[in-house]
C-alpha cells in the first residue's frame, strides 16, 4: 500500500438532517487525508442544492478542501458504485442506521448492498458529527490471511493521521486450532499449553509485521496484541464494543455469496450490528 492509500473519498448526499453533520465528517477525512471529495447525490442538480452545500462547506475553505459534486439519477445503489468506479474513488463513507427501540446499529438496506458490491474501501459512520470527535482507540483485525499486513499498515496510518493514541491488533484464533478436548484437570492444562503456542506464534507474526510500518506512523502509539479464541467477526466486534473502541478496521471479504448472506460470519457479523464506526479496507 502507497503511504497515500486515500486519494478520493466520496459520500453519498441526502437533503436530509444529517447532511450538515455527514458532510462535515467527510470534509475533515479529506482534509486530513489531503484528498479529494466527490459528493455524490442521486438526484436532478440544481442552483439551490449548490448553494446548499458550499454554504455548510465554506468552513473548510480556510483548509483548501478540493470537492466535487456529482448529481446523477437513477437506483441509489448503481449511481453511487458507478460514480465511485468513474471517479476512481478510493474511500467510500456511508451513514448507518440506528435501529428503533434498541441501542443498537446495523446498516441500513442501501448501505449494505454497496459494502458488499464496492471495489473500494468503505467507511460506516453510525454517529455523524458536526463537532470532531477525536479517535483515540482503533481497533484492527489481525486474522491470518493474505490481505491483513496492508490492512494493519492502513490503520497505523489513519492512526498517524487522526492523531489516535492507542491501536489494538486482534488476533481471532478459531477455537479448533485447540485440539484437545478438555475433560479433565490434565486435559485443560495441556489445552492452556497448546492456546499459550498459538498466543506466541500469533504474536510474533503481529510483531514481524509491525517491524515494517513507517517509524512516524508508530511513534508515540499505544499498541496492544490482543488474541482472542472465538468466532470470526463477532469476537472482534465484541472486542471493539467492550473495549469503546472509535473505529474498528478489517479485511474486507474476498468473496460474498449467497450463503454467506445467509449464514452470516466474519464481515456480515460486524454488518448485522455495527458496534463503532467500521472502515473495511479493499
Amino acid at each position: 500500500m502507497s503511504i497515500k492509500p486515500f486519494k478520493s473519498i466520496g459520500i453519498g448526499i441526502a437533503f436530509s438532517p444529517n447532511l450538515k453533520a455527514n458532510l462535515y465528517e467527510a470534509a475533515r477525512l479529506s482534509v486530513f487525508f489531503q484528498s479529494k471529495l466527490f459528493l455524490i447525490h442521486v438526484g436532478e442538480f440544481s442552483e439551490d442544492k449548490i448553494k446548499a452545500l458550499k454554504v455548510i462547506l465554506n468552513a473548510f475553505k480556510k483548509d483548501h478542501l478540493d470537492y466535487e459534486v456529482v448529481f446523477k439519477t437513477g437506483d441509489p445503489v448503481e449511481v453511487i458504485l458507478s460514480t465511485s468506479k468513474e471517479k476512481s474513488i478510493d474511500l467510500l463513507i456511508l451513514g448507518a442506521v440506528q435501529r428503533e427501540r434498541l441501542l443498537k446499529y446495523y446498516v441500513g438496506s442501501i448501505a449494505r448492498k454497496i459494502t458488499r458490491q464496492a471495489a473500494c474501501s468503505v467507511l460506516l459512520l453510525i454517529k455523524p458529527s458536526v463537532d470532531r470527535i477525536t479517535c483515540q482507540h482503533i481497533v484492527v483485525n489481525g486474522l491470518k490471511h493474505p490481505k491483513t499486513e496492508e490492512t494493519i499498515k492502513a490503520a497505523f496510518y489513519v492512526s498517524h493521521k487522526l492523531n489516535s493514541e492507542k491501536i489494538t491488533i486482534v488476533e481471532e484464533i478459531k477455537e479448533d486450532q485447540v485440539s484437545v478436548k478438555v475433560e479433565d484437570d490434565k486435559s485443560l492444562r495441556r489445552a492452556n499449553i497448546i492456546k499459550e503456542r498459538i498466543k506466541l506464534r500469533e504474536n510474533s507474526r503481529i510483531k514481524e509485521i509491525i517491524s515494517h510500518i513507517p517509524e512516524e506512523h508508530t511513534k508515540g502509539k499505544t499498541i496492544k496484541l490482543q488474541p482472542i479464541f472465538g468466532k470470526k467477526g463477532y469476537s472482534i466486534g465484541h472486542y471493539a464494543q467492550v473495549s469503546r473502541a472509535d473505529l474498528l478496521v478489517m479485511n474486507a471479504p474476498s468473496k460474498m455469496t449467497f450463503w454467506d448472506r445467509l449464514f452470516p460470519h466474519d464481515i456480515e457479523h460486524i454488518l448485522t450490528e455495527l458496534p463503532t464506526d467500521v472502515l473495511i479496507l479493499q
